[in-house]
């Protein structure tokens, strides 16, 4: 069998309105825990989300990275930190991974970190559906550190999915991913151990 240019063979998810494509393990082993190494040093800070006057601290640290922008979400403006270089080598494979795989070009500009400390850090159900996105938004999120449950669940019907999300894994969601599926990572009190996840995005439009 002739592989792609990972050595690794294609994972396409079959899911109704969807497009996606799952690679459970990208890198080395060793590779994969010197990144996870790197990356706890990336600028990682505690942010606010307002929701019916009440100001609450998102379960979880982010950080923003890319081009000179900014971004909006989840009712939070991000500053944009400069890009560093694992960073861009991240985004140059996560380019070449979705031309190999998806047969589709894209220029990733931006990334949104989340670092789950442990397992009581949480992201709730949303979509990556922003203006800002456009039309069929191609995003490459990366898991390094514990495997974390990744739910999804359709937007008009009762269909669910769950992935467990590896480390040194890369998961594509493009097509209409975001137009008819919501996505979440829920809490998992026996969790105890930080996973670091990277999602590369382009961004249509600077505000």
């Amino acid at each position: 069998m002739q592989m792609n240019m990972f050595d690794v063979p294609d994972g396409e998810v079959i899911l109704s309105d969807a497009k996606l494509h799952y690679t459970e393990q990208l890198f080395s082993s060793s590779k994969t825990e010197q990144l996870f190494s790197v990356l706890h040093g990336l600028n990682w800070h505690e942010a606010y989300i307002t929701l019916y006057g009440e100001t609450h601290k998102i379960p979880r640290l982010q950080c923003f990275y890319g081009d000179e922008l900014s971004y909006v979400y989840s009712n939070t403006r991000f500053k944009t930190e400069k890009w560093q270089a694992p960073l861009l080598q991240l985004k140059k494979t996560a380019e070449q991974y979705v031309s190999e795989t998806m047969g589709e070009s894209v220029n990733f500009n931006c990334m949104l970190g989340n670092l789950y400390r442990n397992g009581q850090d949480c992201m709730g159900w949303h979509a990556d559906d922003e203006p800002e996105l456009g039309f069929e938004p191609i995003i490459a999120s990366y898991s390094f550190g514990i495997s974390r449950d990744f739910k999804m669940k359709h937007k008009y019907n009762s269909l669910t999915h769950t992935f467990s999300l590896n480390n040194g894994s890369l998961l594509i969601m493009a097509g209409k991913t975001q137009e008819f599926w919501y996505h979440s990572l829920p809490k998992r009190a026996r969790v105890t151990q930080p996973r670091i996840n990277l999602t590369f995005r382009t961004l249509l439009k600077h505000r």
